[in-house]
């Protein structure tokens, strides 16, 4: 009887999920019809047609649904003739269910349609049609489908929404795609690409950017020619291919079958782009997967390499590879009496000093080598005290906030709750064996990375996103691997007799990180059809729709300043590209005197450490009138509070550049489709001490 009671329960939590997704795609979809003309209400013939198709369809799928759950003996013969369709396809049937896996990254990102269909349900509805279609092909025998196969159709779509939306931004388009994506790729050529730029060969150029992040965005720049698009292509790339190899050598031990490694490495990409994490850290996290179990003669060089390679990449991950490596070590040993060996101690402890001395001494070790008396001093105490309180902590971003809407805790918790709690249930049902010190190791770095990640994550100018937490992600990911390897892949393999509470967590695992790219893949390359995109949006007018502007709008901008700035310099005087500094770097702008000072990010990095000294010489300049042209954003100088995104940055900005420009040099072009501000100095001489911090 309660068998009975529990598969019913089971099949009205079936059937009242679907309904409730597709009355709220149907609403979604009545948004979009009424509005777009008059032949019926506010519906044109087409769209009015089309949305009592769609009503029916809807309740057509329902009421199969309910049949389907309630009375499927009377769908049977139909299953089995679908069944032995398929049977009779062989290889043939990957054509179709390649079709089907497909087809919705092209309507969402690459049509116009994925900005009209921007709901979140008729997206679910579509991607939960999408998996079922996708876990009937991958079945092989006499029934529709399995948990497994299931499970497996939900991570290949999640993989894919995750992927596809990576390369959302990927575009020939010449202007800044966001506040400083543009300067970033000038941050990447700087060190294979100094050339490239009217400057005397023998003066350094200083980024606002760590070593490992200049050179895994700037091996491009070494390709003659290279354009914005193909760079833009790269980074896409280099937050996709880390990722994957960190899956696959953390999961190498499972590379007998080659099915199974693909999925967990999926895994383990969709996991950690929740962050983002930037790549440098993945590489050295793919370091250490590859050492775990390798010879000590080998593990021990190249761990104090990882640990050196992240702290020279951010300081804060200087320990990182050492307690990966002790976690993973430790963790995974066989027990003796339920107790950890001499020699796996002996291991895990010796891999994790020498990887944390690698990161604390490795700096001034190599400066020594070298002969760099400039190279730094190991981290101190003082110097992480001093680096923690040089910027303002805004604690409230952990919580909802005009910034980040759900919070870093809230969102943190959706992003690795599910994983968590799979974790605790394998322990706790000792399918996965840990004894107290294994568990320490385990949860100690994690609770530490989790402190260091949440307090990064309110530092002022952060706070956006995860990617603070990379560190707490990447070792939560390792708890993982542990897991699989010690039991979690014998459990998995017959989840179909797990309790249902822990398959709907599994659901979860897999179909979070998918959701979160679903909700934003969209085209930005219909400004041509922004007329007709407006009206079936119910979009306020063309400029909401978001669109990269069009080539003609490029081209005459680009001429614009390029008219502008061959008149500035024909005057002898410098131009500062304090943003857009990109059109230099893929030569959309020649021949000019390059100014490396004053760049965009750097001046808002010192503006929120509110370091007056920096400001110095900016300001002497401003008034001397030095550049006779500055390339901007377009500058505005109201305050804002918590109640507007990023209102304390936009604060600083204000306070430190954007009223001392503004008063020492007027606009004098505003390309406002491109988001580009031309100023100019001046005419009248002005006394701008009152508009200065």
């Amino acid at each position: 009887m309660n068998y009975v009671i529990r598969k019913n329960s089971v099949r009205v939590l079936i059937a009242a999920l679907f309904g409730f997704v597709l009355y709220r795609s149907i609403m979604e979809f009545y948004n979009i019809a009424w509005g777009s003309g008059k032949w019926w209400g506010d519906y044109s013939l087409r769209w009015g047609v089309i949305f009592l198709i769609f009503i029916l369809a809807c309740l057509s799928a329902l009421t199969l649904l309910a049949f389907f759950l309630w009375r499927r003996e009377k769908f049977q013969p139909f299953i089995d003739k679908l069944i032995s369709f398929r049977e009779k396809q062989g290889h043939a049937r990957w054509l179709p269910a390649l079709l089907v896996f497909t087809s919705p990254v092209w309507f969402f990102q690459y049509t116009a349609w994925g900005v009209v269909f921007s709901g979140t349900y008729f997206r679910i509805l579509i991607w939960g049609l999408v998996i079922l279609a996708l876990s009937f092909f991958l079945k092989k025998g006499k029934s529709l489908f399995g948990w497994t196969e299931f499970l497996a159709a939900l991570l290949l779509t999640s993989s894919e929404f995750v992927i596809a939306a990576t390369f959302i931004n990927v575009t020939d388009y010449p202007f800044s795609l966001g506040w400083s994506e543009g300067n970033r790729m000038w941050d990447y050529s700087v060190m294979f690409g100094s050339h490239l730029y009217n400057y005397p060969a023998d003066k350094e150029i200083r980024v606002l950017l760590d070593v490992g992040r200049q050179f895994v965005g700037g091996l491009p720049f070494l390709i003659p020619n290279l354009t914005i698009g193909m760079e833009r292509f790269w980074v896409a790339l280099t937050m996709i291919i880390p990722y994957l190899l960190l899956g696959l050598a953390a999961f190498r031990f499972t590379r007998a079958d080659r099915k199974v490694w693909l999925l967990l490495t999926l895994w383990a990409l969709i996991f950690l782009k929740q962050g983002p994490i930037h790549p440098p850290l993945v590489l050295c996290a793919v370091l250490v997967a590859l050492l775990w179990r390798s010879p000590l003669w080998l593990a021990l060089p190249v761990i104090a390499l990882a640990g050196y390679a992240a702290e020279e990449s951010r300081y804060t991950w200087l320990f990182a590879p050492g307690m990966w490596i002790g976690m993973l070590e430790l963790a995974d040993t066989a027990l003796q009496n339920n107790r950890l060996t001499f020699n796996a101690w002996g291991r895990a402890v010796l891999l994790g000093i020498i990887g944390m001395a690698g990161g604390y001494f490795g700096v001034k070790v190599v400066g020594i080598l070298t002969g760099r008396s400039s190279a730094g001093a190991a981290i101190s105490a003082d110097f992480v005290t001093e680096r923690v309180a040089d910027q303002p902590l805004l604690w409230y971003r952990l919580l909802p906030n005009a910034t980040y809407g759900t919070g870093i805790l809230m969102a943190l918790l959706v992003a690795v709750l599910p994983l968590i709690i799979v974790l605790l249930y394998l322990a706790g049902t000792k399918k996965w064996t840990l004894n107290s010190w294994q568990g320490l190791a385990v949860t100690a770095p994690l609770l530490a990375f989790l402190a260091v990640g949440l307090v990064a994550s309110t530092k002022i100018g952060g706070g956006g996103d995860l990617h603070n937490m990379d560190m707490f992600l990447i070792g939560l990911m390792f708890a993982g691997v542990l897991a699989w390897h010690k039991g979690g892949a014998e459990w998995l393999a017959h989840i179909e007799v797990a309790p249902v509470w822990i398959k709907l967590v599994m659901i979860l695992l897999l179909a979070v990180p998918g959701f979160q790219s679903l909700t934003i893949m969209r085209s930005f390359n219909y400004a041509k059809d922004a007329s007709w995109l407006v009206t079936l949006t119910d979009a306020p007018d063309k400029k909401a729709l978001n669109m990269i502007p069009s080539q003609e709008v490029a081209a005459n901008a680009l001429n614009t300043i390029r008219s502008e700035v061959a008149m500035a310099q024909s005057n002898g005087g410098q131009v500062l590209f304090l943003d857009q500094r990109q059109l230099l770097t893929f030569g959309y702008i020649r021949d000019v005197q390059f100014v490396p000072d004053y760049e965009k990010k750097v001046l808002m990095n010192e503006a929120l450490s509110s370091n007056a000294s920096y400001f110095i010489n900016f300001y002497a300049d401003l008034a001397a009138h030095r550049f006779a042209l500055i390339v901007s954003e377009p500058l505005f100088d109201p305050l804002k509070d918590s109640s507007y995104q990023f209102g304390e940055e936009n604060n600083a900005w204000v306070k430190w550049i954007s009223s001392p420009v503004l008063c020492y040099y007027q606009p004098k072009v505003n390309l406002r489709e491109v988001g580009v501000q031309l100023l100019v100095p001046n005419d009248q001489p002005v006394d701008c001490s009152a508009k200065l911090p």
